[in-house]
């Protein structure tokens, strides 16, 4: 586990003062669609790293493969689980772990699907990001494969620690744009034309 994230600072909307326990999640996996036969298969990607960020701990936690039953029972008894598009993606890779029904036995809200439903197309964290918060992800999920191969091969721990700074940062930049969206009842974003454009929200 890493013990101490130094991530990037990014201006922080504080949410709405409740006794809920948020927990904002996100993982990276060992294989691409390619490697698994394609989308149908994420239950067979595995997970290289799972990191979650929880406001009763107001901290970070680092997951690896063997501390999947952890991160479950975290996910599970958290008062509301935060993600971007975690529900048709994060879920069914850890679905691979778990015989838990994990989207059935959690309290979610999956901010991506919430917008597609609002705008008709699938919005990337980067976008809404870089648009409502003026920066954006730190690297991409083929960087995050790239590094996996790389300590698989050479037992390495240093790409492992890449993998885990990057998804801790994704989770701090979901985390970011949901108490952006709670504080402002909107997120901005650029349409096809580049045009700043800004989408209500009631979260």
């Amino acid at each position: 586990m890493i013990q101490r994230l130094l991530l990037p600072g990014i201006a922080a909307y504080p949410p709405r003062v409740s006794g809920k326990n948020i927990v904002y999640f996100d993982l990276e996996t060992q294989r691409s669609f390619g490697d698994v036969g394609g989308s149908a298969h994420k239950d067979k990607m595995g997970i290289s790293v799972a990191v979650t960020y929880s406001t009763a701990r107001g901290g970070y936690r680092i997951y690896g493969e063997h501390d999947i039953n952890e991160l479950v029972d975290e996910l599970v008894r958290a008062d509301l689980v935060v993600g971007w598009n975690h529900v048709e993606f994060d879920y069914p890779v850890l679905q691979g772990y778990t015989i838990y029904d994990l989207p059935a036995q959690t309290v979610n809200l999956d901010m991506m699907l919430d917008l597609q439903e609002k705008l008709g197309f699938r919005m990337k964290l980067d976008s809404a990001a870089s648009a409502s918060l003026g920066t954006g992800k730190s690297a991409d999920g083929l960087d995050a494969l790239k590094w996996w191969q790389e300590y698989k091969k050479t037992g390495n721990t240093e790409p492992l620690m890449k993998i885990a700074e990057y998804c801790a940062f994704d989770v701090k930049v979901t985390k970011c744009v949901h108490e952006y969206a709670l504080a402002n009842g909107h997120l901005k974003f650029h349409d096809r034309g580049g045009q700043l454009q800004e989408v209500p929200v009631a979260w």
